[in-house]
């Protein structure tokens, strides 16, 4: 029997009630409530350690004898650089909250949020591509390896974890590099897209940046699939050391569906708490990587903002490195909550 109109917005409007009053919609409010104040004090701190390290953008200038004192001067006044950097951060805070305004680039002499909005997205393409990547490879091998445990496929997997963990991204970047280098024109050797882009089609354009994605992908995976393939490989041994998991198999259920139904079930909770700080530390890493790729995102641009003490890009930088950093620890508590219906979010907490 089918509902008619007005039941179907009854119900949807009942469900959108039910979903603000419930818990996890309080638990996702005290959360974003704790990032603002996290947020707030992190930029404190990060504002008050690069007004510690030794001289400012106008100290480059200063050693430029084409440019007078007085100019320096007009700058100073300019940049707010001739005030204390407590009245320099609240300066800067209130321009942030009331406005959403970060300020002003020193070197670029542009909006920071301007500078950083054409860059993000090919940060964040390069990050979450090398996630989705990352848990492809490390989930299926630690899945492998747990079930044939001690057997050559694990002994393998293992050598290649223990590899690719003694291999920082900077190195891996460097290897690769040097390997693009010698087999030109498999590879592109840097930038985000050919010479050409323009001229291509959609498909094209698409192809050209996948392309282009390869190795720097590879360069950010290579360390964080070792570890998760470990943690992996540990959690579901551990889950198939329980009594649960051997009543499941002396009562005849078929062994894919105790190991991929009831004992993977419980054995990702834990990879899936590390998602948020798997985000960060992608975001953080993918600086070095496109450093050495050449790659249009934020890593160069903040680098040369550290250079410079271009404090005000820089400090937008490691919001947004704070920022993801909340929302991806929010993002896999709720997915926690959708893996496994049993954990209650505002309970405990």
């Amino acid at each position: 029997m089918s509902t008619s109109a007005p039941e179907r917005m009854t119900s949807g409007f009942d469900a959108v009630l039910s979903f603000f009053t419930s818990d996890t919609f309080a638990y996702i409010v005290k959360r974003v409530l704790q990032g603002l104040v996290t947020l707030l004090l992190a930029s404190l701190l990060c504002f008050a350690l690069i007004q510690l390290a030794p001289g400012d953008y106008l100290s480059t200038l200063k050693e430029n004898p084409k440019i007078s004192p007085e100019r320096i001067e007009q700058l100073k006044r300019q940049f707010g650089l001739d005030k204390s950097w407590w009245d320099q951060y609240l300066r800067w805070l209130w321009q942030v909250v009331s406005q959403g305004n970060f300020g002003t680039s020193f070197v670029y002499n542009r909006s920071v949020s301007s500078l950083l909005w054409e860059r993000v997205a090919a940060t964040l393409l390069l990050a979450i591509a090398s996630l989705i990547v990352t848990w492809a490879i490390a989930v299926p091998m630690g899945i492998i390896g747990a079930v044939n445990q001690n057997r050559l496929v694990d002994r393998i997997f293992r050598v290649i974890s223990y590899i690719g963990q003694g291999f920082p991204s900077f190195i891996a970047a460097l290897l690769l590099l040097i390997f693009a280098q010698n087999t030109t024109p498999l590879f592109p050797v840097g930038d985000m897209t050919s010479i050409d882009f323009n001229d291509l089609t959609l498909l094209g354009k698409i192809r050209d940046i996948a392309w282009h994605m390869v190795l720097p992908t590879l360069a950010l995976s290579i360390t964080s699939f070792a570890g998760l393939q470990r943690i992996m490989r540990g959690q579901l041994l551990d889950v198939l050391r329980q009594d649960y998991i051997q009543t499941a198999r002396a009562k005849g259920l078929p062994e894919n569906r105790v190991i991929y139904i009831h004992a993977l079930r419980n054995a990702i909770n834990p990879l899936i708490t590390l998602l948020g700080f798997e985000f960060a530390a992608l975001l953080s890493g993918s600086f070095i990587t496109e450093y050495f790729f050449n790659w249009p995102g934020l890593g160069r641009l903040i680098y040369q903002a550290l250079l410079a003490q271009d404090i005000y890009l820089v400090m937008a930088s490691l919001m947004i490195g704070a920022a993801m950093l909340i929302a991806g620890n929010l993002l896999a508590d709720l997915l926690l909550k959708v893996v496994d219906p049993r954990i209650k979010l505002g309970a405990d907490e």
